[in-house]
């Protein structure tokens, strides 16, 4: 039997899972991941960590389930985007912590250049817009604070990778500096139209093309691991990033087609197919996959906390010992009774980019209890999709039918319905939950032939349930109002 290695590292964990040829679980090994937070709106990962994990997980799903590892006849990689690692290419080592796509340190970088440059030049090449969010202005950071890093960049000594890109380097002993298109188009460095670095961009942020890695499709031949790490060598074949990944994994691959996953944070991603859909409600224009140098092109809205709010809620302030727990307290009551959480804990993404904005709890009266408080913080993750659908529906043009979703947060029933409702279309969530991972596994199998096309991939996706709208207008308008106040309120404060 032939079977697919994923590995699969987030912002929380990181995760190495077998699959067989029709997207079933084999085998999954996992490690959660620490979060440094040492100043406020700073967000940081040991990259040493993220090594010693990836390479803890391989080993241990190899060593439980030989049999099947012994048929792995590639790996697929997938990750956490827009997370800056920069390291030096003699050593191997990094010069600085990771800094993750949430850290906001930036945002003062992001609103001078706001001033002096023209903010639709990048839009335009890169699809984005100017936010701390992405990579550029994070590299820019590590060069100017950390003693001695622009001198020795700008003599080739450093190399920058978002998190793929420095596991292959690691994974490869260093053989390949290497990168998909998904993931380039995430730095806000790539020109998204020709598919290529951009030096005009380059010198906007004042970055050497020295440090950058080079570009592959997303099922290519990325190297094999050095064969000192497990024994074997494995062919890496396919890399995404965890939004993209997830697009595959849903088989997504017709234009209009959506995806939204709710992990961390919260992403919806459309199909546009060959051309570029510009947005005009701030959304993201990106690269969906590209695959024999045709790149397929998607819309996306990012939301910043999804999942995060519900861990909020049980490390921060200790509602809940498991998050799982959230849904029955959520339902222990009738209604949110004028509660609502607006979970900018890490900033506002679509459709507002507000790096600055703050969490906010609004409508609190003294019946308001902490199962009130869990059930706004759920609820909001509808309102939040709500804003990212209307934004998608007004620049397409097109009406919304049904939404593939994925992603730890769906596994809550209550978080599904209330989608469903506020949006007023179904929910289809697959049979193959672990769509990044598995979305990873596809490209893999798709250069080794495995897959021989897309619609090989699309066979095996499967539906597993489906939720469907039951909310009448006049409440779904009500809450929805209640949302948008507190939004405002939020936002003006």
């Amino acid at each position: 039997m032939t079977t697919l290695l994923a590995l699969d590292q987030g912002t929380t964990s990181t995760r190495a899972i077998l699959f067989d040829t029709q997207g079933n679980v084999l085998g999954v090994s996992q490690k959660e991941l620490k979060l440094h937070m040492p100043n406020k709106g700073w967000v940081e990962q040991n990259p040493e960590n993220i090594w010693a994990d990836t390479i803890a997980v391989i080993h241990d799903v190899m060593e439980k389930y030989p049999e099947h590892a012994a048929q792995i006849k590639a790996m697929g990689i997938t990750n956490q985007r827009e997370t800056t690692i920069v390291w030096d290419r003699h050593t191997g080592r990094a010069l600085y912590n990771a800094i993750v796509w949430q850290d906001r340190r930036t945002a003062d970088v992001c609103d001078a250049l706001k001033k002096k440059t023209d903010e639709k030049i990048i839009s335009e090449k890169t699809g984005l817009l100017l936010d701390p969010y992405f990579s550029a202005t994070k590299i820019a950071w590590i060069l100017d604070n950390v003693e001695g890093a622009r001198a020795k960049a700008e003599k080739g000594g450093l190399a920058f990778g978002t998190v793929d890109s420095y596991l292959l380097w690691k994974l490869t002993d260093g053989k390949k500096h290497v990168t998909d298109a998904t993931n380039a188009s995430r730095t806000m460095l790539f020109n998204i139209n020709i598919n290529k670095w951009d030096e005009e961009l380059l010198g906007i942020f004042n970055i050497p093309a020295s440090m950058l890695p080079e570009v592959y499709d997303c099922a290519a031949d990325f190297g094999v691991t050095d064969k000192s790490l497990f024994n074997k060598e494995i062919p890496v074949c396919g890399v995404a990033g965890d939004q993209q990944a997830a697009l595959i994994g849903q088989a997504c691959f017709t234009p209009g087609m959506v995806k939204s996953t709710y992990g961390t944070g919260c992403f919806m991603v459309m199909n546009t197919g060959e051309k570029i859909t510009r947005s005009q409600n701030r959304l993201l224009s990106t690269i969906g996959y590209r695959l024999n140098g045709k790149t397929t092109y998607a819309l996306e809205g990012s939301i910043f906390v999804a999942g995060a709010a519900i861990q909020f809620l049980r490390d921060n302030l200790q509602f809940f010992v498991n998050a799982a727990e959230s849904e029955a307290l959520a339902l222990s009551v009738s209604d949110n009774n004028g509660v609502y959480f607006v979970p900018a804990l890490t900033g506002l993404g679509a459709p507002y980019w507000q790096a600055d904005a703050q969490g906010m709890i609004s409508g609190l009266t003294r019946e308001s209890t902490k199962a009130h408080i869990t059930r706004a913080a759920l609820e909001a993750q509808a309102y939040q999709t709500h804003d990212l659908t209307s934004a998608m529906q007004k620049d397409t043009g097109q009406n919304l039918t049904t939404l593939r979703v994925d992603g730890g947060l769906v596994a809550n029933r209550f978080v599904c319905q209330h989608i469903a409702d506020i949006l007023g279309i179904e929910l289809q969530l697959p049979k193959v939950l672990e769509t990044t991972a598995w979305g990873a596994a596809c490209l893999a199998g798709l250069q080794k032939g495995v897959f021989k096309s897309l619609d090989d991939i699309s066979c095996n996706w499967k539906e597993a349930k489906t939720y469907k709208p039951a909310m009448n207008d006049n409440m779904k308008r009500e809450l929805l109002q209640g949302w948008q106040s507190a939004v405002k309120q939020d936002l003006t404060r």
